[in-house]
């Protein structure tokens, strides 16, 4: 039985209660953030913009007999790589700055890496490791042990295997090596599908739904890339170029795989229903597979293809080929090497943070948690700046420097697209001068200006059309020492 009251305790209650009506306490509001836009990427997805660059390994028969699309009626013995190290290509991949690789496990040719109990055209019938090898194995063990995740690529094509061609029987099988794939070998984040097949290929009808209602029974977490997704889409070519106006939003009933319009999915569309974003695949070599004839992209194209894939809303998807050694060339090795040390180099310095900023307006007032500081701090995707919902007019966020003029050639804008993709339209300005403009921005959108290196003591970024109050997440001025269009050479930024 509770104690009851004594007069000591109800003196400080009515005391207190006084006080309470005399003095009433002044509640803090916080602003919420605004509504979002839908389509929404979902968490995989949001990992995946995050990536920015992930690495693709092809890998195969193709190796050994320089071709880019197998017969299917290759000898296993010919694959044989003499000093196959998983733990160099993972190495070349993090020092790139990668943290996804992609394994060609079966190509065109029907061969597959692993030793699948499906079919004998495989390692089990190389004398690589006496036909006790698994590259997929060894490929998964490499990453595991440097933090590094894995996506796969399974060819629905098989030139190999006398049942494509008959549905019921392919499809069958082609779901039980999927299988293996991703009950044996551990987490894997991106599974990669393609309607790639020669024009005079059996006419087969592969059951996509039925195919990805088993990835994701298998793999909760995982990107399904093709055409149509779900996942990722293709960008339409493979160059590494996504267009200029890039959403991540598309209509999936829209798509067909190996049949899908190229400039659709090359744009996006900001009516779209599904929230796709575009994967820009390209290698780092003229083929996909390695040939002694070829070697790596000279750094200026590379940096050309990183500008339109990762500052274009993608993520570029380069791929390394190894050779008939099994290891990645040191020729390439080193080529990537100078594109880390590049990209590391422009991006590395944020001559907004030497400025003085302020914005047309800023949602929740003075201390709402919108205000234009948010586009400098670390976090690209959940602080942001945000403009009064009540605003009709042009928003605009404007850096000046506090001393010397500022000298850049790349301007870098983020959206917060946690909260969906929005901006429609914008312009940049120096000292009152229009340089720049574009469309869509997205995750990521760099502008590597036209005329090379401005110098200016204003900086004005304007929203001219969005789909709602814009939401920006990150900006940067950017010095890039290797775009010089206009011969100005290496003056740097001060």
């Amino acid at each position: 039985m509770a104690k009851p009251y004594n007069s000591l305790s109800c003196l400080i209650i009515t005391t207190f209660t006084l006080l309470q009506l005399i003095f009433p306490s002044q509640q803090v509001k916080i602003t919420p953030p605004p509504l979002p836009i839908l389509p929404l990427p979902n968490c995989a997805q949001l990992k995946w913009h995050q990536r920015e660059l992930i690495m693709f390994f092809h890998f195969g028969v193709n190796t050994f007999t320089d071709r880019e699309w197998g017969t299917g009626h290759e000898n296993p013995a010919i694959f044989n790589p003499t000093r196959l190290d998983a733990n160099q290509w993972v190495d070349t991949a993090v020092q790139a700055g990668v943290s996804l690789i992609i394994l060609t496990a079966k190509h065109h040719d029907g061969f597959c890496l692993w030793p699948s109990k499906y079919t004998d055209h495989s390692v089990i019938r190389s004398p690589w490791k006496n036909g006790q090898g698994d590259v997929v194995q060894e490929f998964v063990n490499a990453a595991k042990a440097r933090g590094v995740d894995v996506g796969l690529y399974l060819s629905p094509w098989d030139r190999h295997d006398k049942r494509y061609g008959n549905n019921k029987e392919y499809n069958e099988h082609y779901l039980a090596q999927l299988q293996e794939l991703l009950n044996n070998y551990g987490d894997v984040k991106e599974i990669w599908f393609d309607g790639a097949k020669g024009s005079n290929a059996p006419n087969m009808t592969y059951y996509f739904d039925d195919w990805f209602a088993m990835v994701r029974e298998l793999q909760s977490t995982i990107n399904i890339f093709s055409d149509a997704g779900p996942g990722v889409r293709w960008v339409g070519n493979e160059d590494g170029f996504a267009g200029s106006t890039s959403w991540s939003t598309i209509n999936r009933t829209l798509l067909s795989i190996g049949n899908s319009n190229a400039d659709y999915l090359n744009s996006g569309d900001p009516k779209g229903t599904d929230w796709l974003p575009p994967e820009c695949d390209v290698s780092i070599r003229k083929g996909w597979f390695w040939h002694k004839s070829q070697a790596p992209k000279n750094l200026s194209d590379l940096l050309e293809i990183y500008y339109k894939s990762v500052g274009r809303n993608c993520v570029l998807l380069l791929n390394v080929p190894p050779n008939k050694q099994g290891l990645i060339s040191e020729s390439d090795v080193q080529r990537l090497k100078e594109f880390r040390s590049a990209v590391d180099t422009i991006f590395s310095t944020n001559l907004a943070t030497k400025c003085s900023i302020k914005a047309s307006s800023k949602r929740g007032g003075k201390n709402g948690g919108f205000g234009p500081e948010n586009v400098l701090d670390n976090d690209h995707l959940w602080t942001y700046w945000a403009p009064r919902d009540e605003d009709k007019d042009e928003h605009w966020i404007e850096f000046k420097a506090k001393d010397k003029p500022l000298r850049f050639n790349v301007v870098r804008i983020q959206e917060a697209i946690g909260l969906g993709q929005r901006i429609k339209g914008h312009e940049i300005y120096v000292d009152g001068m229009k340089i720049a403009n574009g469309t869509t921005i997205g995750y990521k959108k760099l502008h590597r200006l036209e005329k090379g290196m401005l110098s200016g003591h204003s900086v004005r970024i304007k929203i001219i059309e969005s789909r709602a109050i814009p939401l920006i997440s990150s900006i940067g001025l950017h010095f890039d020492p290797f775009w010089n269009p206009n011969g100005q050479g290496d003056s740097g930024p001060f």
